[in-house]
């Protein structure tokens, strides 16, 4: 199975390499100056649509605009928004915030864009149930071409389906019931299992009503969800009033040049900042998937960039606003940049065990450190030269143990090395890691706040992201084998839910491997069937804005 793993891992290499996410901001770019900036038109006529100003009750759909956007959003504002941001700023430093932002408003233009196309060549032989997504318009573009192409067509879109099922089972279900799971034991002692059935219960409940259930519980558990975490983080924001100026300068200033190390951040570069912040937008927002076009594709509408326009906007209340409240009340709160929970009067040494192998010694705590056994820790020390960190500084990861006497001692993991390590000093830090992270930030204004607050919005976040995905499944599911597959599948995904929480998974990372093959698989197949009919998509939306303009819809 190691090696199953690791070949899995290779492969992710492959589709998550940096010229992958290269292409990704590239398309970005490009539909954002071929459309003349369509993130204008979505946040103006975008805004404008969702109020319900443009309902079309007789046309082919069976969600409004509304509900849609809500449905797409229940799966990119997740866990990401939480632990994905921290760690983003834990490695990349306060200017990953700046090139998320660049991201986030760029994968506006490629979200309006895939889903335009979605909507054009989306299935309404049930017009009270359509079908979209990329599997779709490769299939419906390539018969146009006849011949050939459109058995090519049919089964790349089968392979891109193949894929959403792969994510929907891994990233979108069990990955988020086990984190469920674990927070809730961690805080609050409840069985995994128990969660698991819980999360299974209340998602069957949702999914077996099919779309128009899963828009309705989406239009009000994403408002819901957004709006208790945003007034969290304003609260946190207003109690750190005075550092937020000084915030949105370092932002800009770490943007730019290589930020020094300080507190808990070992410091980081100007293209390890930049890496970060693309990493997170383009993860958090989906934009370039092909993920969020299957829930748009359900809209009541006869205007299909109409609905790639109110798409627009996902990027920009998942990005910009969600992971950006997630990443200013880290930087204000200084958690980024903590100071030592304690200090070894005698630092241990490293001894060498292999070459290029080093263990850092097992050393005595104090008798007045607050770590308890169990917490994991990190000590600082001069190692290899870094260019992501623009130093020397490496992390010693470890965890704190309680010995026979009762005495606590660190322990430490082995590390690798060109060069003889040495401790910069004996100050030990817990290891705060993702949506721990958040949750120490948003206890710095209130004790208490981040351990509520984030295990309530992981439950929220676990539910809405299972409920989508679980759609995204079934929609992969009808292009396979037909609408009587639905049935089954979404049994088995409910399974799935539970089974994932009853202790044959001990950590995420073959999870993690298995949702990274999925999702770099749909973003291979999707981005080149985005580029090469982008013109159809680019067409329709301008001719829309010339309708737009001339005043046709406001008859």
């Amino acid at each position: 199975m190691d090696q199953f793993n690791a070949f899995i891992a290779t492969i992710n290499g492959f589709l998550w390499h940096n010229y992958v996410l290269f292409a990704v901001l590239g398309a970005g770019l490009l539909f954002t100056f071929w459309s003349g900036f369509s993130q204008y038109r979505s946040l103006t006529h975008g805004v404008a649509v969702l109020g319900g100003r443009y309902k079309q009750p007789d046309a082919p759909g069976a969600l409004s605009h509304f509900q849609a956007l809500a449905a797409a959003l229940s799966a990119t504002v997740g866990l990401g928004n939480i632990g994905g941001v921290a760690i983003a700023i834990a490695l990349g430093g306060p200017g990953a915030v700046f090139w998320m932002w660049v991201v986030g408003f760029l994968g506006m233009a490629l979200k309006m864009a895939e889903v335009t196309l979605a909507m054009i060549y989306r299935n309404t032989d049930d017009p009270h149930n359509p079908h979209g997504g990329a599997m779709w318009v490769i299939k419906k573009a390539a018969e146009e071409r006849g011949g050939r192409i459109a058995s090519a067509g049919k089964a790349l879109g089968a392979l891109f389906c193949v894929t959403v099922l792969v994510f929907a089972i891994t990233g979108g279900n069990m990955f988020q019931a086990w984190n469920a799971g674990d927070i809730s034991r961690e805080y609050f002692g409840v069985p995994n299992i128990a969660t698991g059935i819980i999360l299974a219960v209340v998602v069957g409940m949702v999914i077996l009503g099919g779309i128009s259930r899963i828009g309705k519980v989406a239009g009000t558990l994403v408002p819901a969800m957004c709006g208790l975490y945003l007034l969290a983080g304003i609260y946190v924001l207003i109690t750190n009033a005075s550092a937020i100026p000084g915030t949105f300068a370092l932002i800009f200033e770490s943007a730019f040049s290589a930020t020094e190390a300080t507190g808990a951040f070992l410091g980081g570069s100007m293209g390890y900042a930049f890496l970060w912040g693309m990493k997170r937008a383009l993860f958090s927002s989906e934009a370039g998937l092909g993920s969020a076009p299957m829930a748009h594709a359900a809209v009541q509408t006869r205007e299909p960039e109409r609905e790639g326009i109110v798409a627009g906007l996902e990027p920009f209340i998942d990005t910009l606003v969600v992971c950006t409240t997630t990443a200013l009340v880290i930087l204000v709160s200084g958690a980024w940049n903590r100071p030592a929970e304690t200090e070894l009067a005698t630092p241990p040494v490293f001894e060498q065990i292999i070459e290029q192998q080093y263990q850092l010694q097992a050393a005595p705590l104090p008798s007045s450190t607050k770590l308890s056994a169990g917490t994991p820790i990190f000590m600082v020390a001069h190692g290899s030269d870094s260019s992501d960190t623009n130093n020397n500084l490496i992390q010693i990861t470890g965890t704190v143990e309680e010995l026979e006497n009762g005495s606590l001692a660190a322990v430490f993991e082995a590390i690798s090395s060109d060069v003889q390590p040495t401790l910069r000093d004996g100050q030990i830090w817990a290891n705060y890691v993702g949506a721990t992270l958040t949750a120490k930030a948003f206890d710095s204004a209130e004790p208490g706040l981040g351990k509520w607050l984030v295990t309530l919005a992981v439950w929220l976040f676990a539910i809405s992201t299972m409920i989508s995905w679980s759609y995204y499944g079934e929609q992969a599911m009808v292009y396979l084998f037909g609408e009587n597959s639905v049935t089954p599948y979404r049994v088995v995904y409910c399974i799935l839910a539970v089974l994932s929480c009853t202790g044959f998974i001990t950590s995420t990372a073959e999870l993690g491997n298995f949702s990274d093959l999925g999702a770099g698989m749909m973003l291979v197949v999707n981005i080149p069937i985005t580029l090469l009919l982008g013109h159809k998509a680019m067409a329709a939306y301008k001719r829309y804005n010339q309708r737009l303009s001339a005043g046709e819809f406001n008859q």
